[in-house]
């Protein structure tokens, strides 16, 4: 099967050598001509701009955007329209909002251009192991791209699934990624607790490396957390500041509207604000109120 694909990143470059593994035609762009010359050397085919990409490839044609949220997947949503005709899809792989993505899905149904948002989970590992999509869209574009999905998934009918309508591909990945905050807290505050027991000199890789066999906390990420812990164990060589890419915002507003309790996800997110805080005005506050109210010392700044 013939894909275009929009987009050389880690995942995006990763994704096209799997592809041309697996014995498709991919037809890549990227604004960056050295990725794309690489894309070459693994077997795709380069070209130079999203019209050269929609006019190398063969109707009904179908490109796969691996593009970050907002403005540069709108962009390339927009430009692919324009050169796109009745019949052709476009494939959103990106961590898009879903709502966009049921915006986009009904304005390019009006050209007769299907849209299918897929939550793609599987990051750097994903050449290796396959990676994990959430897939919406309407059923007669999700099945015309079954090759393709069987192709980057774990296996031909593991790992990957249509679960709905134009939008629901993105908002499961987008609750996969605030479950995904929660847990990593808890891995992150279980290790803090271990450490800090000095005066047992706990060896918190070795715990890993235990855990992750017959625990009932066994994961992929406690196994990405061993690897961490072996290269270095004190993490010295890091800052402790966490960003976030939105989703967990995105799931934390979703559960506020849908009146569902989610206290673990929502406090998660805020830690990661909690971590780009060098020095808290609300934590000087609190160390003030309590020197007021009960004449506690206070550190002085320094």
């Amino acid at each position: 099967m013939e894909i275009g694909l929009i987009g050389l990143g880690k995942m995006g470059a990763n994704m096209t050598i799997r592809l041309v593994r697996g014995g498709h035609r991919v037809v890549v762009f990227n604004r960056n001509p050295l990725k794309v010359q690489a894309a070459e050397a693994q077997g795709a085919v380069g070209t130079e701009s999203l019209p050269d990409l929609a006019s190398t490839l063969a109707e009904p044609r179908s490109a796969w955007i691996m593009l970050p949220a907002g403005p540069p997947t709108e962009a390339a949503v927009d430009a692919l329209a324009q050169a796109f005709a009745p019949g052709d899809t476009i494939i959103d792989g990106g961590n898009s909002n879903y709502k966009d993505s049921v915006r986009r899905a009904e304005s390019l149904r009006e050209r007769g251009i299907s849209f299918v948002d897929v939550g793609t989970s599987g990051g750097i590992w994903g050449l290796t192991q396959g990676y994990s999509m959430m897939v919406g869209g309407q059923s007669e574009a999700v099945e015309r791209l079954r090759p393709i999905f069987a192709t980057l998934a774990p296996g031909p009918e593991q790992g990957w699934g249509h679960v709905g309508p134009n939008g629901s591909g993105h908002f499961v990945k987008m609750v996969h990624n605030g479950i995904e905050y929660g847990l990593m807290q808890a891995y992150a505050e279980g290790f803090e607790i271990l450490r800090s027991k000095t005066e047992f000199s706990l060896d918190t890789h070795q715990v890993a490396e235990i855990w992750r066999f017959g625990s009932v906390v066994r994961s992929w990420l406690l196994d990405l957390t061993a690897i961490a812990l072996k290269h270095d164990p004190s993490l010295s060589a890091i800052k402790g500041r966490v960003a976030d890419s939105g989703e967990g915002r995105w799931t934390v507003a979703e559960a506020i509207d849908l009146d569902v309790p989610a206290p673990v996800i929502t406090l998660s997110l805020l830690m990661r604000f909690v971590s780009r805080q060098e020095d808290s005005y609300a934590a000087r506050l609190l160390a003030a109120l309590r020197a007021q109210f009960g004449g506690h010392a206070v550190e002085p700044a320094q």
